[in-house]
């Protein structure tokens, strides 16, 4: 959790904020199919539904109020993976650092299957 302080008071941001918005911006990226998380009990990748897509990002806190950002997705067959990859790097460094204020130290993108 990041607290900010100032004048006016305290803000807390929790690692849920991190993950729905990294989820949400990630997904929105031309051919995501979806978030993925891999399970522990038969070690096979799971496409996540919106509600849970927060279960395939990982937050790292920084001590100096940086967070690094680590993503599993499943994309479409036939895309081009760097360049997906690419633009999900930008556009969630983006859209976590104008809606939290937190500067993004790193996102690592992790492609866990391809679908058909």
């Amino acid at each position: 959790m990041i607290h900010f302080t100032s004048e006016l008071g305290e803000i807390s941001v929790s690692g849920a904020v991190f993950s729905n918005i990294t989820g949400m911006a990630a997904t929105n990226c031309f051919g995501v199919k979806g978030m993925a998380y891999r399970s522990m009990t038969d070690g096979l990748v799971h496409l996540l539904r919106r509600e849970a897509m927060s279960k395939g990002v990982s937050v790292t806190y920084h001590d100096d109020n940086s967070v690094s950002i680590e993503l599993h997705i499943i994309v479409e067959n036939g895309v081009n993976l760097p360049a997906v990859c690419r633009s999900i790097m930008n556009e969630v460094r983006y859209v976590v650092t104008k809606n939290t204020g937190v500067a993004v130290r790193a996102v690592d993108v992790c492609v866990d299957s391809m679908t058909l």
